[in-house]
């Protein structure tokens, strides 16, 4: 069980996970949090990565540090996602076992299942057919972080969890067009044509594509409990349960931002996965639930996006 003064090391704490993490472990009063930035570590650096965990004795680390980013950015920089995201995550997951960290929680995404799972999706449907080809690299990576620490709990008896999100939203998202993901893209376009008194927005792919969505915060307070008991699972589901069509968000974002011109769609441009709602009913039987309802989490989105 950890405590308030349990060292914690949040890894990839300045990204919006990281960032979430950071706020609500710092509300619920931990002071022992440990963070470093990429020019004070640099995490593909195997060596570096090793002698930090092992010296500054981490009692619990949270792995959020990955290369991340929507279809544009996964499907243009297909090396580099898999290089990067496997050389972080095998460096800083070995680095735990030599250090002898007593919990790890890794952060994976819901990209890992297959392009037709079906619905609502199960942790066992993992592995069970070919993934979305556009974000395939990044799947591939998550994928091999969670068996390499589904093994070491096998081979070493370790401790290691995995947590898989949903789509998430929420405060320090990245809104550049080319590399975020839908919700920051749409917010942004619609609010850059209200500004700009556009007669029309143009949004990638069809719109009928459907995506679950949570609050970043919601996952923090996941990461929070699930360190705090003990589970006979390694791989567990994160979600919502909320989802909506892409056409969907993009009216309820023009609603909230004040947009009444039209939205279009570019059937040119990649849907991705149609849709791949979560079954979050094995978190929910360990006493974990999302709280953080969609309209008013995207209201607070809204009021974070203006400040930027």
């Amino acid at each position: 069980m950890i405590n308030k003064k349990s060292k914690i090391y949040i890894a990839g704490h300045n990204g919006m996970v990281g960032s979430s993490l950071l706020r609500v472990f710092k509300k619920r009063l931990f002071t022992n949090i440990i963070t470093r930035t990429k020019s004070q570590l640099n995490l593909l650096d195997q060596k570096k990565t090793f002698n930090f965990l092992k010296n500054n004795k981490i009692e619990y680390m949270i792995i959020a540090a990955a290369k991340v980013g929507g279809i544009h950015a996964n499907d243009s920089q297909r090396a580099k996602f898999l290089y990067e995201n496997l050389q972080i995550q095998n460096n800083l997951i070995h680095g735990s076992y030599l250090a002898g960290i007593k919990k790890i929680i890794f952060l994976g995404s819901s990209c890992i299942y297959p392009k037709k799972s079906k619905l609502p999706i199960k942790e066992e449907y993992l592995l069970t057919g070919p993934l979305e080809y556009t974000n395939e690299p990044y799947a591939v990576a998550k994928i091999a972080g969670l068996k390499l620490c589904e093994n070491y709990n096998n081979q070493y008896k370790g401790n290691y969890l995995c947590l898989m999100p949903c789509n998430l939203y929420g405060p320090n998202d990245n809104f550049d067009l080319l590399n975020s993901h839908f919700l920051p893209a749409i917010l942004k376009k619609i609010y850059t044509a209200k500004k700009n008194s556009k007669k029309y927005v143009q949004i990638w792919g069809d719109g009928t594509a459907r995506r679950e969505i949570m609050h970043v915060d919601d996952l923090a307070y996941a990461c929070l409990y699930f360190l705090n008991i003990k589970t006979k699972n390694t791989h567990i589901n994160i979600g919502s349960g909320e989802e909506f069509s892409i056409s969907d968000y993009a009216k309820i974002i023009s609603k909230i931002v004040g947009y009444t011109g039209k939205i279009k769609y570019d059937n040119k441009m990649p849907n991705g996965t149609h849709r791949k709602i979560l079954n979050s009913k094995l978190a929910k039987s360990y006493g974990w639930s999302s709280s953080i309802k969609f309209n008013k989490g995207l209201l607070d989105y809204y009021k974070n996006f203006l400040k930027i």
